[in-house]
């Protein structure tokens, strides 16, 4: 990237991952009279590039209102080569007869959309990534600046500013902090964070099974933890999975330790059968969950966003959902406010978005939370009602579609009809 041609910006949004990347997109839409520049760490020269398809890429799952803001914003065509549908949800617990199969016709209809076959979708990160960056760097209110790091941030009565490592200055009239979990300037701040660990690790790796997934996503209730397989697209004639494995901190070293045979025998004891034997894994990733809540999303001239303002458990999938609908929360709000003639920074104009997505991050990191706790103790009397629940699904169509919007990353409603 060029160096930054502006000493001074409406808004600064520092973090070009996913959720910095959209928001940015979400403001060109919504408000497209305002200059946005887009800071991030890493290196962006190459995001024109094919990327090199890899066997070992990270997968996220898209809700059905995630893939209608990307309809929105133009991006659906050149996303939907890389994914992968989900159809159906298969939930079950080990050990007991209790299960259910969410069908996205069934959920579907319940919701009015008859037409409508897919739950949600799984995308590989490194695709959505190249789209999101594509398209901003071709946005003519965007700028970006890469490979630099802001080191000092100063919030000031009609602006916030900006010292980056190479000692330039940017003063803005709203600044996004979207550096992620750890970020370094929600903590130069004094952001306090509400930290609640659950004492447990995830285990993220692609595998290769035997038979194909038909478009099944399966959330299945082990001994050790939930294990949730997402389908992927097939990779060099193979047909594969997105492992999430949620397995007790004391096993964690275990698991980095076992050998790739050992690993898929140990998954294969636990998962069954359903997708024939599991053949190969990549690489494996393992890091300790925690839930994380900064007790202050805003401040004037401030505003926190995706990993940097909540971050949590992955066996509901909601993580990158949710920061997309505060993304465009955020985006709407600062429309009307230019419709308006407010001042974007202002803490009254935050307000109001903050008060538009709390019920939904309420609603949505509560439903995670209780979701953690239900279905990752293996106790008899938890696993008792869990099973109980299990087998309500089928009788309860209302508690079902909740639970279907829910359980695998897939709540919202509208989907493009391609």
């Amino acid at each position: 990237m060029t160096p930054l041609p502006v000493s001074s910006c409406d808004i600064a949004i520092v973090g070009g991952g996913m959720a910095g990347s959209s928001l940015a997109l979400l403001l060109a839409k919504h408000t497209p009279g305002l200059h946005v520049v887009l800071l991030e760490a890493m290196s962006l020269q190459h995001v024109d590039a094919v990327p090199l398809p890899s066997y070992d890429d990270r997968s996220s799952a898209l809700s059905l209102g995630s893939c209608r803001i990307f309809q929105s914003l133009n991006l659906w065509e050149e996303l939907l080569p890389h994914l992968q549908a989900i159809t159906q949800v298969h939930v079950s617990d080990r050990g007991h007869p209790a299960g259910t199969v969410l069908d996205a016709r069934q959920i579907n209809a319940l919701s009015g959309n008859s037409r409508q076959g897919k739950l949600g979708y799984v995308i590989e990160n490194r695709h959505l990534g190249a789209v999101l960056l594509h398209a901003v760097q071709h946005s003519a209110s965007i700028t970006i600046k890469d490979s630099t790091t802001v080191t000092h941030v100063q919030p000031q009565a009609e602006h916030a500013s900006l010292t980056l490592e190479d000692g330039y200055t940017l003063s803005c009239r709203l600044l996004v902090i979207a550096d992620g979990a750890d970020s370094q300037l929600r903590a130069q701040l004094a952001i306090p964070v509400k930290r609640i660990p659950y004492h447990q690790a995830a285990v993220i790796a692609n595998v290769s099974t035997s038979a194909f997934h038909e478009q099944v996503a399966y959330e299945r209730f082990t001994d050790s933890g939930p294990m949730a397989l997402l389908p992927l697209q097939d990779f060099a004639g193979e047909h594969r999975c997105a492992l999430i494995w949620t397995i007790s901190d004391t096993f964690a070293e275990d698991v980095k330790q076992m050998d790739d045979i050992t690993f898929l025998q140990q998954i294969q004891q636990r998962f069954g059968q359903r997708l024939g034997f599991f053949t190969k894994t990549g690489k494996r990733h393992v890091y300790p969950l925690t839930l994380l809540k900064a007790q202050e999303q805003i401040r004037r001239r401030i505003v926190l966003m995706g990993n940097a303002a909540h971050s949590m458990h992955p066996v509901a999938g909601q993580g990158f959902n949710l920061s997309l609908r505060d993304c465009q929360g955020l985006a709407q709000t600062l429309a009307t406010a230019c419709q308006q003639g407010e001042d974007i920074g202002d803490l009254a104009v935050l307000q109001r978005y903050l008060q538009q997505q709390q019920p939904d991050q309420d609603q949505t990191i509560g439903t995670s939370h209780l979701l953690t706790l239900l279905f990752s103790n293996a106790e008899a009397s938890l696993a008792l009602a869990r099973n109980a629940g299990l087998l309500g699904l089928n009788f309860l169509p209302g508690i079902k579609q909740w639970f279907a919007r829910h359980a695998m990353g897939v709540a919202g409603q509208g989907i493009p009809k391609k």
